[in-house]
């Protein structure tokens, strides 16, 4: 056996097998009733009974104590309930002597249908003792400050370890309280503690702080203590115990941690590029900086493009061209910064280059030197307001995301005298990391939103122009709020003879998705009515068109996200001769019409399905409106309401609408406002207009004989016509090329009746119709051929030309430019 070392006493031999070592344990198996039924070498070994002896015998003849039923009962239920129960308890050994077992007793387990509990014993081992002269070398040299304080709190004795912390002299200590010693350490709170541990006589644990001491002055530590009264024999409080670990590593991370998870609710609030970077600079200064500076790359900023890709930075010799997206500082103003939010900057600290924002490590200079030569001839303004200002420790961290280098970030401390190390380092990394992913977002969302917002408007029309025909008024109003982005849509279409074609639409959806499909519907529109096409053909067309779409969408295996998952469409054509009014709807609420003396009514027109379904026929309606009539189309997002309630919502636009002496422009902007909901879920797209006659002192008309030799009596008369209308003699005579190619072939070719008529708008217009629906179509003749110039020639001579058909047969039209 092993003696006991220097300063220890042993009061009894120790086994040489581990302490927790149960494998050479006493067992025993008992029975309910406390019958021996099993027992081991072990136990015979430990008490000096064989098996023999005691099986079938009562365990209690072991004991040297009399049996005590209340614990020897809370004992088995504790066992029956699955738990178990150790202890101690003294048994006698076969030679008559006493011993202290330390005693197991598994959960009881069933032997057939004996209720059974295994016992597993050792004999108690003595503990050491601890000798004065290792409880004072303990003392003096654990790793914790530790100190005795009397009632007046004045040191009474400390050990090495706190002599140390606090860079004080034992000497220096003794007989002194804290507050004389180390005023920055919070002394008063700290001694505020130890009153009250002595007041209270309860202990005071784990009190962190930060402070300063004489051991290191220039730097703030983290401290940790804990108080506790010391007493007498008699239990009176005689002084005060102290426990102090210095924790500034375990406190930085911690520090670091809140910093970075506040960093993370604090940045990145906004999807704008220049606030996510200002709200960076904001957020360290001045907890961890007291000037901070943010320039990012001139593509991070710019609305075109696709990045800033690392390879795309710009040579690594050079230095990038920058722009200043935010600043900070504790000073108001910050006047250390040389160059302002929103100009260009090209900084970087020398001596790097761009290759420190390409790939470049966070850059770490913690003693910053003004009169560096580098600085002195790089960087000669900026040197001068270091010096200024007193800025003595730099980081700089490189702003990358997603294989894109976005710009640079740059930390400085002038008031805060303690320099930046490594710590801050990894502190300043992380925090730009996690705001560069904030500005690539907030890029990335910029450019996107910007996209999708120059789609919409290059979607809709630009300018709305009603000719002489219509005055129009329009208003749109995207779900999103920032502008962007919507399936409304609206158009007014210049048709021939003076008529104008009108069209709404709304395309089930917001985003992206709806502005495209609202596009290709709007384009096909627009194709379809330049083929002259009656409403209801219109639709129908546009109705094939959607399917087809969809088709080949789903065959593409796109199906999930389909761009026409539902539209509706309104399409009207005024004719401003006849002030007739053609119209039919695909599953779109129906026009709304105010009579001149302000009679607001909706004309009921078949609703038709919405484009897509398929397979269902359109009907066209046809009605007179009257001169300076208010004719007004409009999604069913202006007439939801709060309530949803659309025939609420119809009447009350009727209201707004039935002011006829308002402006159109202002009409149309009041109705929007008022009829706004709030909020608003939906598209809103509203269209105007008021209508206008083309007199009959605009319209001259002929009815043209089949004879060949009318020709030029007709010609003569438009000619005359012309010439009566103030055109000129230039204009005559084209239209009277016009006039006998047209009438000529209507004669030679068509089916009477035929008539020729002449519309004077902003354009010249010649139309002849017949009864016949066969095309015209624009030959290229041979030198050779005696015929088949007349469309070429009109052609030529016309602004444009074109055919459209009627119930009664066909109208070829040509448009001349008025000078």
């Amino acid at each position: 056996m092993k003696s006991a070392p220097e300063g220890f006493a042993a009061a009894a031999p120790r086994e040489p097998r581990d302490l927790f070592d149960a494998s050479g344990d006493a067992a025993a198996v008992i029975s309910e009733h406390g019958t021996v039924l099993g027992w081991t070498r072990s136990a015979e070994e430990l008490l000096g009974y064989g098996a023999a002896e005691l099986v079938g015998t009562r365990v209690a003849r072991l004991l040297t104590t009399p049996e005590d039923p209340v614990r020897l009962a809370g004992v088995v239920q504790r066992c029956r309930a699955g738990n178990g129960w150790s202890g101690e308890i003294a048994v006698r050994h076969r030679d008559g002597r006493s011993l202290d077992l330390e005693l197991r007793v598994s959960a009881s387990f069933r032997m057939g249908d004996t209720e059974c509990f295994l016992l597993s014993a050792r004999a108690q081992r003595q503990r050491w003792t601890v000798g004065q002269s290792v409880l004072d070398g303990f003392l003096t040299r654990a790793p914790l400050g530790m100190a005795v304080m009397d009632t007046e709190l004045r040191y009474v004795w400390l050990n090495d370890t706190l002599e140390r912390f606090g860079g004080v002299p034992r000497s220096a200590r003794l007989g002194r309280r804290l507050s004389e010693l180390l005023p920055g350490v919070q002394a008063e709170a700290l001694e505020g503690l130890m009153r009250k541990v002595l007041a209270t006589g309860m202990p005071v644990t784990d009190h962190e702080y930060m402070g300063w001491s004489w051991a290191d002055p220039h730097r703030r530590h983290a401290y940790s203590a804990s108080f506790f009264p010391l007493v007498d024999a008699g239990d009176a409080i005689t002084g005060v115990c102290y426990m102090v670990q210095d924790v500034t590593e375990r406190w930085n991370a911690r520090q670091l941690l809140t910093m970075v998870n506040e960093a993370g609710t604090s940045i990145g609030r906004s999807l704008d590029v220049m606030e996510t970077a200002q709200e960076l600079a904001d957020f360290a200064v001045p907890r961890f900086a007291d000037f901070v500076i943010v320039d990012l790359l001139e593509p991070v900023l710019s609305t075109e493009g696709h990045g800033a890709w690392l390879t795309d930075a710009g040579p690594a010799s050079i230095r990038p061209v920058m722009r200043r997206a935010a600043l900070r500082s504790v000073r108001d103003g910050s006047p250390e910064a040389v160059v302002r939010i929103g100009e260009r900057v090209d900084f970087l600290p020398p001596p790097h280059s761009a290759h420190l924002i390409i790939e470049g490590e966070p850059l770490l200079i913690p003693v910053l030197d003004p009169s560096d030569r580098l600085w002195a001839t790089r960087e000669p303004e900026r040197a001068e307001r270091i010096r200024a200002y007193g800025l003595h420790s730099l980081i700089a961290v490189p702003m990358r995301a997603r294989n894109t280098a976005l710009g640079l970030t740059t930390f400085a401390r002038s008031l805060n005298p303690v320099s930046f190390g490594p710590d801050d380092v990894l502190l300043a990394r992380e925090l730009v990391a996690r705001a560069a992913v904030c500005v690539d977002n907030a890029r990335r969302y910029t450019r996107e939103h910007t996209a999708a917002v120059t789609l919409q408007r290059s979607l809709l029309p630009p300018a709305l122009t009603g000719g002489t025909a219509l005055e129009v008024a329009s208003s749109y109003l995207p779900a999103d709020p920032s502008g962007g982005v919507g399936g409304d849509w609206f158009d007014v279409i210049p048709l021939s003879g003076a008529r104008v074609g009108l069209v709404v639409g709304d395309v089930v959806g917001h985003g992206i998705t709806a502005a495209a499909g609202m596009g290709r519907l709007r384009t096909a529109v627009q194709t379809l009515a330049a083929m002259e096409m009656p409403p209801d053909e219109l639709l129908a067309h546009l109705d094939d068109l959607v399917l087809r779409l969809s088709d080949e969408e789903a065959a593409a295996g796109t199906a999930s996200r389909s761009t026409f998952i539902g539209a509706t469409c309104l399409y009207a054509v005024y004719d401003p001769v006849t002030r007739r009014c053609a119209m039919a709807r695909a599953g779109h609420p129906p026009p709304v019409v105010v009579a001149p003396d302000g009679h607001a009514y909706f004309p009921e027109i078949p609703a038709g399905p919405p484009l897509g379904l398929g397979g269902m026929a359109f009907e066209a309606t046809e009605l007179d409106l009257a001169e300076n009539s208010l004719f007004g189309l409009y999604t069913n997002g202006l007439i939801a309401g709060c309530d949803h309630d659309v025939e609420r919502g119809m009447s009350r636009l009727g209201e707004v609408l039935g002011r006829t002496g308002e402006d159109l422009e202002a009409l149309c902007a009041s109705a929007v406002r008022q009829l706004l909901p709030v909020p608003q879920r939906d598209d809103i797209a509203l269209l105007l207009a008021r209508t206008r006659a083309l007199g009959a002192d605009r319209v001259a008309s002929w009815d043209v004989p089949t004879d060949p030799a009318a020709v030029g009596a007709l010609r003569t008369r438009a000619t005359r016509q012309v010439v009566e209308w103030g055109l000129g003699e230039e204009l005559a005579m084209t239209t009277e090329l016009v006039v006998s190619e047209l009438v000529t072939n209507a004669i030679r070719y068509a089916t009477p009746p035929i008539r020729l008529r002449l519309l004077r708008d902003t354009r010249l217009t010649c139309e002849v119709s017949d009864a016949s629906s066969t095309a015209p179509r624009l030959r290229h003749a041979r030198s050779t051929d005696e015929g088949g110039r007349g469309l070429f020639l009109v052609a030529q001579f016309a602004h444009r030309w074109g055919a459209r058909y009627s119930g009664e047969g066909k109208i070829i039209w040509a448009e001349q430019e008025i000078p």
